[in-house]
């Protein structure tokens, strides 16, 4: 009774109470999102716009010039001093502007590029990329900004933050596709993320009062030398992730169909909503706790945090999934989408290795491991690739969910072993 009364009363049960409330309204909105496109655009349309998901992902990094994960770290190791916060912030600040400039007079200029590349030749959509070059300065102006809260520590900021614009944000998808359809989809996931900035960057304002970080003297060479260690570890998952998960995509299309691609997407799709309540609460909890530990010891107490207390709720989590796949498929997709239901057990498998792995991937990016991070990505890019191709000549569809759990299995397995000799090598 007291140890379930500790648990209580801690602060990782508090932040994953609100953060799971956060989740929950992402859940519904992101389902009830899915299921409006399901039933007006159909398998293919659910494809289509897996397709510029997966290229808003990669987006994410390169705009912000892979430094979200490095802002964490350098703000929560730094947030008691003043003058080092400072020049962290300019040092973003101007670099990121330089990036997102660039970024978008490539959108721009390109958008017939990125338009056949993005969406294989099915449409003109060249208006979507346009559109993008214009939001792009606010939309990652949000990102950064939220990643400087995250690392003060404002959890509850954060996550009150990101549950008030997810319902907003559905709300304007789904009156955006019932009006326009496609590009409504479009104009939902291109658009809206960028006014969301008037918001962080409120927060941010209050903690920086006039933003006096901005003055130039406070750009700092080291401290950009530093971050530049995180832009390596996210371009080569920003570069490695849409062009695989493209790949699998229209080999699914060219292969087979467009409805397969969209039983491959809606699976994905269901998967990244329960998957955010393991991947916001890494980034707003663990993140900053695996910056801060300075010994071997610390780290452990952290890992153990992790999976005493995540991991048996996720695994439950997954095993309800499982149990009400029929109905998850009915309710929330639509009867079109029944032939995913094999899809399920090998997709479920292949999250619960994920999400074991997640906590000794961030220890990665949370101490600046750049060589081991980007050797086990590119290991692990290249066998779901490859492994993809094999078993969906021999399985379908159901291969590429085959593949997705082999590839996180082998990756746990990897960095257990690495983890473990890390661990005695460098113990006193």
């Amino acid at each position: 009774m007291v140890r379930l009364t500790n648990i209580v009363r801690s602060n990782l049960f508090r932040i994953t109470s609100l953060n799971s409330l956060s989740v929950l309204v992402k859940i519904v909105g992101g389902l009830l999102s899915s299921m409006v496109t399901a039933k007006l655009l159909g398998p293919a349309g659910m494809a289509l716009t897996g397709n510029l998901r997966s290229f808003l992902l990669a987006l994410d990094t390169y705009s912000t010039l892979g430094f979200q994960n490095g802002i964490i770290k350098y703000t929560a190791e730094h947030q008691k001093n003043e003058e080092k916060l400072h020049n962290i912030l300019s040092t973003v600040f101007y670099s990121v502007a330089g990036g997102i400039l660039f970024m978008s007079l490539m959108l721009f200029f390109l958008a017939d590029y990125w338009n056949k590349w993005v969406f294989s030749g099915m449409g003109n959509h060249i208006w979507v990329f346009r559109m993008l070059a214009l939001a792009l300065p606010w939309y990652a102006g949000n990102l950064i900004f939220l990643s400087v809260l995250n690392g003060l520590g404002k959890y509850r900021q954060v996550i009150v933050f990101t549950t008030w614009s997810n319902i907003a944000g559905v709300i304007v998808s789904v009156l955006l596709i019932w009006k326009w359809e496609l590009d409504g989809a479009f104009l939902g996931l291109a658009a809206y993320p960028a006014l969301l900035f008037l918001f962080s960057f409120y927060m941010v304002q209050q903690r920086f009062p006039r933003l006096t970080f901005l003055k130039k003297g406070y750009f700092d060479y080291q401290v950009l030398k530093g971050l530049l260690s995180y832009s390596l570890m996210s371009f080569i998952t920003a570069i490695l992730s849409p062009v695989v998960f493209l790949a699998i995509r229209n080999y699914l299309i060219i292969h087979y169909n467009l409805s397969e691609a969209g039983y491959w997407e809606g699976i994905m799709r269901i998967s990244s909503f329960y998957f955010l309540f393991i991947s916001t609460l890494l980034t707003v909890y663990f993140l900053p706790k695996l910056s801060m530990a300075q010994t071997a010891g610390e780290t452990k107490a952290v890992f153990r945090e992790y999976f005493k207390f995540v991991i048996p709720l996720f695994a439950a989590g997954l095993l309800i999934v499982y149990f009400l796949r029929y109905f998850i498929i009915r309710v929330l997709l639509s009867a079109e989408f029944l032939p995913m239901e094999s899809l399920f057990i090998w997709q479920l498998a292949g999250d619960f290795f994920k999400a074991c792995s997640f906590i000794l991937g961030y220890q990665l990016i949370a101490k600046k491991m750049t060589r081991v991070f980007i050797t086990s990505e590119i290991l692990s890019f290249i066998v779901l690739y490859t492994s993809s191709m094999w078993l969906i000549e021999r399985f379908g569809t159901e291969g590429a969910v085959m593949a997705h759990a082999l590839t996180y299995l082998l990756y746990l397995v990897i960095l257990s072993v690495y983890f473990q000799l890390f661990f005695k090598r460098t113990s006193p």
